[in-house]
């Protein structure tokens, strides 16, 4: 199918009523009442060698929390989720929990109707984000040791909530304007409704023992030096920074931008109905930045929005429940196209040629049918890259990532990371607050024998 733009780029606005907007970036997930959480945890088996706890990156005692709720015992649950996962409310809302702990609950495998797991995590701690941190953990004595935190995403902050509970003071440097890195910059606003990523960072800080500077990057091997010689010790949780950008003819027409700034922008900007969208919107990519730029582009009101992958269906990085809600929402998905230039006229884009791909011998090869669909905006969500910077010259990579050991150290002495940066995963937010909780835990424990 060949589509030919017959106006100029249509880019504006205020497509909808602005009684709109408000309805459409509500929170996409209806949470449970308490007696919907009561009832759906009466339908766990409670399994002793439960597979969920297994599947889950950050090791939730999942039965325990959930036998709990069904008691009315809301705030035990949430304590025994947050123990493991100090950053259980955002993971509630965006874990492919269908791929996870839900995909191997017994309900699931022997019925097909999975014990809603994700939900009941979000009731259990949404019910407790009033009370003041320290009524379900106590920070333990000072004990004089300062620990540097180059990152204030999901990796860092789980990295610093662990460090400050086993008494360290820590200061969070971040090169944003507020914390939260991907949770506050990359993330649907129907999946954090109400400003919850900050919420969450508040509540997180009433630990105690942390504090954050923010707009402050990391630039040079000096400043890197400079944190070695006044810390004890660093986490980099800085995440990866740089997109990967196709070096396709027409890259440079007005209208062609990262799938990550649209998304930024969108989540910082105070009256949605001032953001311009595209009539016709094109996103090339398969993950969950994909989807989330193009269900956004369709609830801002673009009336055609493409999603375009260059593989099959099961090759997505995105879940099989985001592509079903990127359909839910209006947007074409279409596979094994991959684009080859960007047309344009006047110095902007008008459409995007691709060329239809096929598998030989496991490997895409172009077919020689070539398609264009037409764009006033296109979005670009094929992946992200580690920034390169002088200062990763004193550290060992590996794949284009910082290499690190099982305990998240560095090449560097004294030097841990985790999170996206590190890579090893699917680049997951439980998969970053697991490297974080993780990190907080060697080097605690470095300072331990250190003393010894």
């Amino acid at each position: 199918m060949t589509q030919t733009p017959t106006t100029g780029p249509d880019i504006q606005a205020g497509r909808l009523a602005p009684a709109d907007y408000a309805q459409r970036f509500a929170d996409a997930g209806a949470p449970f009442t308490a007696q919907q959480a009561v009832l759906e945890a009466e339908r766990c088996l409670y399994c002793y060698d439960a597979p969920c706890a297994t599947a889950c990156p950050t090791g939730i005692d999942v039965p325990s929390f959930i036998h709990r709720i069904s008691q009315g015992n809301v705030r035990g649950a949430a304590q025994a989720i947050l123990s493991a996962n100090p950053l259980g409310g955002m993971c509630a809302r965006v874990c492919p929990t269908e791929e996870l702990c839900e995909a191997v609950c017994v309900r699931n495998t022997q019925q097909g109707v999975p014990v809603a797991i994700g939900k009941l995590q979000r009731h259990a701690v949404d019910a407790v984000m009033h009370l003041p941190q320290t009524s379900l953990f106590q920070r333990a004595p000072a004990t004089g040791k300062k620990v540097a935190v180059v990152g204030a995403g999901p990796a860092g902050l789980a990295c610093a909530h662990g460090l400050a509970l086993k008494g360290h003071e820590v200061t969070v440097f971040d090169a944003h304007a507020k914390a939260g890195g991907l949770n506050e910059y990359g993330l649907a606003t129907y999946k954090t409704a109400d400003d919850f990523a900050q919420r969450e960072i508040d509540w997180l800080l009433g630990i105690g023992g942390i504090r954050v500077q923010t707009g402050w990057k990391l630039d040079s091997a000096a400043q890197l030096e400079a944190l070695r010689a006044e810390h004890d010790a660093v986490f980099l949780g800085i995440g990866l920074g740089a997109v990967n950008q196709p070096a396709l003819p027409g890259s440079e027409l007005n209208g062609i931008r990262d799938a990550v700034d649209f998304i930024a922008e969108l989540r910082q900007c105070e009256d949605l109905s001032t953001l311009p969208v595209g009539r016709r919107v094109v996103v090339i990519g398969g993950g969950m930045t994909a989807v989330d730029a193009s269900v956004q582009s369709r609830l801002l009101g673009a009336s055609e929005v493409h999603m375009v992958y260059r593989r099959g269906p099961e090759a997505m990085g995105a879940s099989v429940d985001e592509q079903t809600w990127a359909k839910t929402n209006g947007v074409v998905i279409e596979h094994w196209l991959a684009p080859v230039a960007f047309e344009g006229e006047a110095g902007a884009v008008r459409a995007v040629r691709f060329e239809r791909q096929r598998l030989v011998d496991g490997r895409l090869v172009g077919t020689g049918e070539f398609e264009t669909r037409a764009a006033d905006t296109v979005l670009q969500a094929v992946g992200q890259r580690l920034a390169s910077a002088p200062w990763l010259d004193s550290l060992r990579l590996a794949g284009g990532r910082i290499a690190v050991d099982a305990l998240g150290r560095t090449s560097l002495a004294g030097v841990w990371a985790g999170g996206d940066c590190v890579g090893g995963g699917r680049d997951l937010t439980v998969e970053a607050v697991e490297d974080g909780k993780q990190a907080a835990l060697a080097i605690h424990a470095s300072f331990s024998s250190s003393n010894a």
